[in-house]
Parts: C-alpha cells; structure tokens; sequence
C-alpha cells in the first residue's frame, strides 16, 4: 500500500486528469448502453452512476445535464471530420457532404441510437460550428453559413429516418451540379 506522509491514506495512482477521464469513459460506456434500454428521460442520475461505478459528485463535476453526456461523445466522433472540412475551408459543399456523411456511415450504431432515441438535434451545434456560423457575423455571412448547416441537417435528419440506406457517394449524387 501506498501511504501519503500527510494522512496516511492510500493514495490514488491516476492524477486528476486521470480519473476525470475514467469518469467520463465509465458514464459515456454507461449512458450509451442505457439508451439501447430506454429514452434518456427515464434514465436517472443515479441509475447512470451506478450503472458506470461513479459517484453523482463524479457526474456533476463533469456535467450539468445528462444530455452532456451525448454531446461530449459526439463531439469527440466529429473532431475528426470537422478538422478535415476546416483544413481546407474552400471545400466544395459535394466534397463536405462526403466526408460528412462517411462519418455517419463509420459510426452509423452510435447515429441510430441518437436517431431511435430523439437526439439528432445535438448534431445541429456541430454543424453551424462546422459551417461557421457565428451570429456576430455580418448579415450575409452568417445566413449563408447557416443556410449550409441546415441544409446538411436536413439532409441527415431524413436520412437517419429513411433508415441511413443511401451510401455518402449515392447522397452526392442527389446534389445538384
């Protein structure tokens, strides 16, 4: 055992960061194998930490809300995605909808699980982010960007509810040239 010269307590190996990780690993793991179970409004707090093995303190201290959960996941599923788009901020909107949509597909279980459970409206934040839509923008500024990151939402909100069956090449393909 390993002692502290202070208290005497056993003293964890993992730093702050460390266990802040493992927490949010442990309820993410949890949250989603929760919602295969049941909508995210029938899911308790409490039924989350001890589903992850955490404590509340360790919930709240990572999120505010339940919903959090989801966001923090999808955004580290898109950062990759996102980086490709923003690299390269001239992309034609066929070469956007590809990439975007090759996520969808890479990850299309955590995607129906968002879809099944009503929570595709946490892309929508992603995608102005992606678009780059900032509502201090001039006026033409920010409705274009907006106007693309709707359009790309309403794109993948049908699709999810047609059963996400048209491959990124085949959703190009309905984009007018």
């Amino acid at each position: 055992m390993r002692k502290t010269g202070q208290s005497g307590k056993n003293v964890s190996p993992f730093s702050n960061e460390s266990r802040n990780a493992y927490v949010v690993e442990q309820l993410t793991g949890s949250m989603l194998a929760l919602l295969e179970e049941k909508p995210i409004g029938e899911i308790s707090v409490s039924e989350l930490c001890g589903r992850a093995g955490v404590g509340r303190t360790s919930f709240y201290r990572n999120f505010e809300e339940k919903e959090d959960i989801i966001k923090t996941h999808l955004g580290r599923l898109s950062q990759k995605w996102i980086n490709q788009c923003k690299q390269a901020p001239d992309l034609p909107v066929r070469e956007i909808v590809r990439i975007v949509f090759s996520h969808f597909e890479a990850n299309r279980d955590f995607y129906s699980l968002l879809h099944k459970r009503g929570l595709t409206y946490l892309i929508k934040d992603i995608l102005l982010e992606l678009c780059g839509f900032d509502p201090e923008q001039e006026l033409p500024a920010a409705y274009a960007s907006a106007y693309v990151a709707y359009f790309l939402y309403g794109w993948i909100e049908v699709w999810f509810r047609r059963g996400m069956k048209d491959t990124a090449e085949e959703m190009i393909a309905y984009l007018p040239r």
